[in-house]
């Protein structure tokens, strides 16, 4: 290191020293912030690693799924003393809080069907009053009046992806736009599974993408967009789905009903 004491072999004016503190603070802040940026990108490269694994699941079973029979779950199951079925044909790609990009937590579960869009049925996983607003094209939400894991709350259930590219809706007849606080019954045939993203240039790989909500406090829903307004999805279908705990299995219902 610079002894800028000994420099010159004279003390330092006090404008020199002023000058040398600049620089030395300056240097020390930037030492700081790249420090800072590293360590949130390492963070970050932590989180996006177990997605990017499960990516190459989810390539593999859309690719051949005829080869991976055990990694499906089917509509209707029911996972050990869970209070939800199974939504869905298919395998569990995604994970709640899984994170795809920089600043991106996944809000709820995606399964795959491994077949095409129009095919794969999406049924109701819990009885509730359906509601679908005019301007979706691929979505539902059911309200349940009762959390059956918390019963003094009310929780909403997201269905989301029953559409086409273009956005021709794969959504029951029964359930036209404008639907509101329609009931039905765990089972209820909701649509079937689709691709649409909203970009017709940039379609999804067909699956249902499925989210628990929470309610508002004064009977509406939150927006699903922030996972601050969703819930761990685990405890209601009996299965480990919550990204920050996974063990990189995949992910089958080890104790089984058909309802």
């Amino acid at each position: 290191m610079i002894n800028w004491l000994q420099m010159e072999g004279r003390q330092p004016s006090a404008t020199k020293r002023e000058g040398i503190i600049k620089v030395m603070s300056k240097r020390i802040w930037i030492v700081i912030v790249v420090v800072g940026v590293l360590a949130g990108v390492g963070f970050y490269l932590i989180r996006l690693r177990p997605a990017a694994a499960r990516s190459l699941n989810v390539w593999e079973w859309l690719r051949h799924p005829q080869d991976h029979p055990d990694w499906a779950i089917q509509a209707g199951t029911l996972c050990g003393q869970a209070p939800f079925v199974m939504p869905t044909d298919g395998f569990i790609g995604y994970l709640w809080d899984d994170s795809f990009k920089l600043g991106h937590r996944h809000q709820g579960i995606d399964i795959f069907a491994g077949s095409g869009v129009d095919e794969t049925p999406v049924e109701a996983a819990y009885a509730g009053y359906l509601t679908r607003l005019p301007e979706w094209k691929s979505s539902v939400i059911v309200r349940i009046p009762q959390d059956p894991l918390q019963p003094d709350r009310q929780i909403w259930v997201y269905y989301t992806h029953m559409a086409d590219q273009a956005g021709n809706s794969f959504i029951s007849t029964e359930f036209p736009p404008g639907t509101t606080e329609t009931y039905i019954e765990e089972g209820t045939l909701l649509g079937f599974q689709g691709n649409f993203s909203g970009d017709p240039n940039n379609p999804v790989g067909v699956h249902l993408h499925f989210s628990i909500v929470k309610d508002d406090g004064q009977g509406k829903f939150l927006n699903e967009l922030d996972i601050r307004n969703t819930l761990d999805p685990s405890p209601y279908l009996g299965l480990p789905l919550n990204a920050t705990n996974y063990d990189g299995s995949i992910i089958t219902c080890k104790e089984s009903a058909q309802n």
